[in-house]
């Protein structure tokens, strides 16, 4: 394929493609676009966890400064499975945010995980790319200033600051933290999302885990055909 005429993304995930012409794009995208394609193609679902993940940040107030919140959320549960707090926006915030999702990973998964996020210097970066190929993980980059690309992580910034920030101001950053630290366990324990059938992430995963063994058990009494 003459990848001057333009770049053909294929992703056969949920039965999904999308074709991405790289002549469409501006001079100075196309050679990251060559780099990183759109593997999710605004299709944020999955059939399982660990199987498709989104990755963003914001900032927060604090009366000591700004600081910056790092989060990686898993499509299928909605499940925040990591994230950082910092008063920086270096590589390292989404990096510690990666590490903790990847430290909570299943091991020896049979599907291969997509990591998808906006073109953000921190995301395109040397190290945070190396970190994913070590890992086996696929990187996923949606267009530069489109929102829709990344509508998953936007949508869980604009829940996390209407239901904890608002106008709230903490005294100092350690106290926003902690703030952090229990909106995060209950977004994911005790939260109940629509799109889940009105349960927690927790107990959604739950659910998953406990029709597999179920499967696993039927399989078991019915025997090899």
């Amino acid at each position: 394929m003459d990848l001057s005429f333009g770049l053909l993304v294929l992703r056969v995930f949920g039965g999904g493609i999308c074709l991405d012409l790289l002549s469409r794009l501006p001079a100075q995208v196309r050679p990251a676009a060559l780099r990183r394609p759109d593997l999710v193609c605004r299709d944020f679902t999955a059939p399982g966890p660990d199987q498709l993940w989104a990755g963003d940040f914001t900032y927060l107030r604090s009366w000591e400064g700004a600081s910056f919140f790092s989060f990686v959320i898993d499509a299928f549960s909605r499940k925040v499975v990591g994230w950082q707090l910092a008063s920086h926006m270096r590589t390292d915030l989404v990096l510690d945010a990666l590490r903790m999702a990847l430290g909570q990973r299943a091991p020896g998964a049979d599907v291969e995980l997509v990591a998808h996020t906006d073109r953000g210097s921190q995301y395109t970066s040397a190290d945070y790319t190396q970190t994913l190929a070590d890992h086996g993980v696929l990187a996923s980059v949606g267009t530069v200033g489109d929102a829709y690309d990344n509508a998953m992580a936007e949508s869980f910034v604009d829940s996390f600051k209407t239901e904890l920030i608002a106008d709230r101001v903490w005294r100092t950053r350690s106290q926003l933290e902690l703030a952090v630290v229990e909106y995060v366990a209950w977004f994911n324990n005790e939260r109940l999302h629509e799109s889940l059938g009105d349960v927690s992430p927790a107990e959604f995963e739950g659910l998953y885990v406990q029709q597999g063994d179920q499967l696993i058990s039927l399989k078991m009494k019915i025997g090899p055909n």
